[in-house]
């Protein structure tokens, strides 16, 4: 899964094609398309494990003279990785003899890398073993095998000593939990780079790892950490292995949206640079963050309406689709009636460019719920706003906490007078 600067870890990208593949809004001729280039990267990586899987959900048909083939190129590579370890005697005398057979390839190579890998240990130094055993990692990645990838980074970590090293081995581990969206290993490893860098590491990697652990916090809706750490990496991001710039860019403005108030909104966001330089190259964003904070309500909506089918078809945000949809339209609505005492249905329907039935029916929604402070007075056709007083609702704050306090007090002078 080694990549070069600036481009996106290809497994990544087959993770999405894999995700678009089975997403229900995605035309059968255009599944059609993703389906050939799946396949195609299957057979450029020799992605056994994967295309097994694939078939066993019948989302490709199986053709066992591939299957062949690519575990035949596996045990060819298998080989390679250990070209620069010297053979011992045994192992030369054993593929000498005929008479040694070996029925299955996949453990026969393996055997032969484990006796070379062992020789390696004997005849050569730390650097030479770590790297054939991270080649052995990196070989398992590609080939798609989950298991033995991160039992192999095991076996790598424990051969390594440099802190930066081991930083790589968690943001390998973090890359291959990212195709499976593996929570559990994510927070885990994420929790372990941490630690790690108690111990020492680089500015670059923090840096890096702040991107994952918002794309981790994004995933799983947490939008507000996850708006922080990706404005806090845009003037140095170098996380190209996760996705492009402009995806990059495309989530810290989402996030940050349903996140800030508006004037961290202006200063992060609507005049921040680095998100000028790109936010016109992706379609309606631009838009969609402006006219929210000019108040361009009409505007607004219809660049959300445009922007809702890339929210729903991206791998990480399609299952907080609703939530998110729902979450923007609070900001929107609190928005417009936090310049008002009270405003007629009617008006708020013209600003926004809908019908009064809809605003009616959608602030009946988020008034029941408690996401906006406004009653609505159906009769009249007007909307009045009540906005929580801010001191009052502290006062009520500190009483609670007050009592809380007093109800530990007593508890904890009963167990000292017993």
């Amino acid at each position: 899964m080694e990549n070069q600067e600036g481009t996106q870890q290809p497994h990544l990208v087959l993770a999405h094609k894999l995700f678009l593949l089975t997403h229900p809004d995605v035309q059968d001729i255009e599944k059609v398309r993703l389906k050939e280039e799946v396949l195609t990267t299957i057979k450029s990586d020799d992605m056994v494990p994967l295309y097994e899987a694939l078939v066993a959900e019948s989302l490709l048909e199986k053709d066992q003279s591939l299957l062949d083939s690519m575990r035949s190129k596996n045990e060819d590579e298998l080989k390679k990785l250990d070209e620069k370890l010297v053979v011992n005697g045994l192992m030369k005398e054993a593929c000498k003899n005929d008479s040694v057979k070996i029925q299955s390839i996949y453990v026969g190579v393996l055997f032969w890398l484990f006796y070379r890998i062992a020789d390696a240990e004997e005849n050569l130094g730390e650097s030479e073993v770590r790297e054939a055993h991270l080649a052995k990692s990196l070989f398992y990645i590609r080939i798609g095998d989950k298991e033995k990838a991160l039992e192999q980074l095991k076996v790598t970590e424990g051969k390594t000593v440099a802190v930066g090293q081991r930083m790589d081995l968690v943001f390998y581990t973090l890359q291959l939990a990212f195709f499976y969206m593996d929570f559990d290993l994510i927070s885990k490893s994420i929790d372990k780079a941490k630690n790690l860098f108690e111990e020492g590491g680089d500015w670059e990697r923090k840096n890096r790892l702040k991107v994952y652990e918002g794309l981790y916090c994004m995933s799983s809706r947490n939008f507000k950490k996850a708006a922080d750490l990706f404005l806090d990496s845009i003037s140095t991001f170098t996380t190209y292995e996760l996705f492009p710039y402009d995806t990059f860019i495309f989530y810290t403005v989402l996030t940050s949206i349903i996140s800030l108030d508006r004037v961290s909104l202006k200063k992060k966001v609507v005049d921040a640079p680095e998100i000028l330089t790109v936010i016109g190259k992706i379609q309606y964003l631009s838009e969609f963050l402006n006219s929210l904070y000019d108040c361009q309500y009409k505007s607004f909506f219809s660049a959300f309406a445009g922007l809702t089918e890339q929210i729903k078809l991206d791998r990480y945000l399609h299952p907080h689709f609703r939530y998110y949809m729902r979450e923007v339209r609070t900001v929107v609505y609190s928005q417009f009636l936090e310049s008002y005492k009270s405003v007629t249905i009617e008006a708020m329907a013209k600003a926004f460019g809908v019908t009064v039935d809809f605003i009616d029916m959608e602030l009946s929604r988020f008034i029941s719920a408690g996401k906006l402070h406004c009653k609505i007075d159906k009769v009249a056709g007007v909307l009045e706003t009540n906005r929580p007083d801010a001191k009052n609702a502290l006062y009520q704050a500190t009483i609670k906490q007050g009592d809380f306090l007093l109800n530990r007090i007593q508890k904890l002078s009963r167990v000292i007078d017993l």
